[in-house]
């Protein structure tokens, strides 16, 4: 499991920095979250592969999370994907697609499936579910939060062999957690592996002002990323956008016991996101600042 930062600037881009746009790969498959202009160019150097199972989470329907899109699904069409792609997003994301793709005059060689997001649950299978929260935002925004599902603990391949279990299929079942039969002889999985092992959680917040509620929604993640368009000395500018400044995010992160914190979404303004990090590590003692094409393996 990785997340892939394919654009980190806000607004508008810069020569480093592309339009809002990170990918979580997980066991094949992609889920995304945001796509700002020009994402399809990030997300072609990343690697990731166009015909990979994919879910597109929108936080909002701002053009610098949401435009990029349009080129994505077309340059997907023209690179033969045949998968659907999942869509979720706020109220209005089915009229914006439909009707830019009828303007724009043209075709898919996939179908697009799409959900408008309410609070809570929105998705869950057997590998994670994700959950939505209202941001506060100047317009309708909503955090994503990851959870994966506890995992099988470590296979006992000793254990196995006494057991007298042939390597095989029987194998396969017993570390995804399913009951055997072995020469009339009932295994259960638990007789061979370890304690689970604790799925991870990954927040994203999209463009938002910090808030008590997103700090509880956050609570105890593994990796939280989080808006940090402005430093401190911006507070108020932050304010009247409804964004967040560095400081603010190390401190929602602190408050809710987050493991790692990845500040990112950075005004055009700043050279680099040196301050910001200055700032947010007198807070938060596990701060990473995003790139465009870094990559961060969840361990």
């Amino acid at each position: 499991m990785k997340l892939v930062f394919l654009g980190t600037s806000a607004a508008q881009p810069t020569e480093k920095r592309g339009l809002t746009c990170i990918c979580l790969e997980n066991d094949g498959e992609i889920l995304m979250f945001d796509a700002g202009e020009a994402s399809q160019i990030s997300y072609m150097k990343s690697g990731l592969g166009w015909n990979k199972k994919m879910k597109l989470f929108v936080t909002h329907l701002h053009g610098d999370h949401c435009v990029g899109i349009l080129g994505l699904l077309q340059t997907m069409s023209m690179r033969n994907r045949t998968k659907s792609l999942e869509i979720f997003g706020p109220k209005g994301i089915d009229e914006f697609l439909a009707a830019n793709i009828k303007m724009l005059n043209f075709g898919l060689s996939f179908s697009i499936l799409i959900t408008i997001v309410k609070e809570g649950k929105i998705f869950e299978d057997k590998k994670f579910s994700m959950y939505a929260a209202k941001a506060n935002h100047s317009i309708t925004a909503f955090s994503y939060l990851f959870e994966e599902k506890d995992k099988p603990g470590r296979f006992n391949v000793e254990k196995v062999k006494e057991l007298g279990i042939p390597e095989g299929e029987l194998w396969n079942k017993l570390q995804n957690g399913e009951e055997i039969i072995n020469n009339e002889e009932i295994i259960k999985p638990e007789q061979v592996l370890g304690k689970k092992r604790p799925g991870k959680k990954i927040g994203i917040s999209g463009d938002t002002m910090p808030t008590k509620e997103l700090e509880e929604f956050f609570k105890k993640c593994d990796y939280l990323v989080f808006d940090s368009t402005f430093l401190d000395e911006e507070k108020q500018k932050a304010q009247d956008t409804c964004h967040s400044t560095a400081k603010q995010a190390a401190q929602l992160g602190k408050n809710s016991n987050v493991k790692n914190l990845i500040l990112t979404h950075f005004s055009a303004r700043y050279k680099d996101e040196n301050r910001h990090l200055t700032e947010a590590e007198k807070i938060h003692n596990s701060v990473i600042t995003a790139k465009d094409l870094l990559e961060i393996e969840i361990k």
